[in-house]
């Protein structure tokens, strides 16, 4: 079974979790929901932040000022959300991403707000059903990591199945985004390397939303921010699925 990201709640994904729902205790709804397709790990624990290093250019020191945790709990704030594929995600006229040329999202700023707005962006990019012209630069250039050769191999693989079920072109996008991004925690922040979990609602056959949060890791690399890939390749390894949102900071129009 190939890794799918919390953000595949395309139509192929939705049809075979309907099928789950049909055998799965009420009980197990939510985690039967999210877990169909690896999209999250059970239990309430998930991998530490991987250890970073700083990195920075010799003769150019660093000048980004730290953040309080009220710069962290205000990242989402003041935001415009934009379609893509189905889905919106938030962009900010200062925080980035300033080039969305080629349905790609790059040039952060290099603060929470910029490192949230990288972690959405750019996560959600790597999934498979957008197609190989957006996962596969995506993944190549703005991934880091010793797994972002994992990840874009589970992708390309992913990829190949989606597109054989929708019957599209190849290249061509697989299907639309029903996630909606509701809320985010940042577990650790500094101008160099920042953690926040992600949370993101998608339908459930039932109708009702189910949830998952998805840890996403990020460093300023080159002048902008790079999300490391998921251990393993595998963003089931850094997801959980969760019951509600409380104890999260959720985006305005999310109650």
């Amino acid at each position: 079974m190939h890794p799918r990201t919390p953000w595949c709640w395309c139509w192929p994904c939705r049809v075979r979790r309907r099928r789950k729902y049909a055998i799965a205790f009420v009980i197990l709804i939510i985690a039967a929901a999210l877990l169909v397709h690896g999209h999250v790990q059970p239990g309430n624990t998930r991998p530490a932040p991987t250890p970073t290093t700083r990195t920075t250019h010799p003769g150019k020191p660093r000048r980004a000022p730290a953040a309080t945790p009220v710069m962290m709990t205000a990242a989402g704030q003041d935001l415009t959300w934009v379609g893509f594929h189905g889905m919106q995600l938030p962009v900010s006229a200062n925080a980035g991403p300033r080039d969305t040329r080629r349905g790609l999202a790059s040039g952060f700023a290099d603060t929470p707000r910029g490192a949230l707005l990288a972690a959405i962006n750019i996560g959600v990019r790597t999934a498979a059903q957008w197609g190989t012209a957006i996962f596969g630069p995506t993944i190549r250039h703005q991934v880091t990591g010793p797994d972002a050769s994992a990840l874009l191999n589970a992708e390309e693989t992913a990829y190949a199945q989606l597109r054989a079920t929708a019957r599209v072109r190849p290249g061509q996008p697989a299907g639309q985004g029903y996630a909606t991004e509701t809320g985010y925690r940042f577990v650790a922040y500094t101008p160099a390397a920042a953690t926040v979990d992600i949370v993101t609602a998608g339908p459930a056959a039932t109708g009702t939303a189910v949830l998952a949060s998805t840890r996403i890791q990020v460093l300023w690399l080159a002048g902008d921010w790079r999300v490391v890939a998921p251990p393993g390749g595998n963003w089931a390894n850094a997801a959980l699925a969760i019951s509600s949102a409380s104890g999260y900071t959720l985006f305005p129009g999310e109650r």
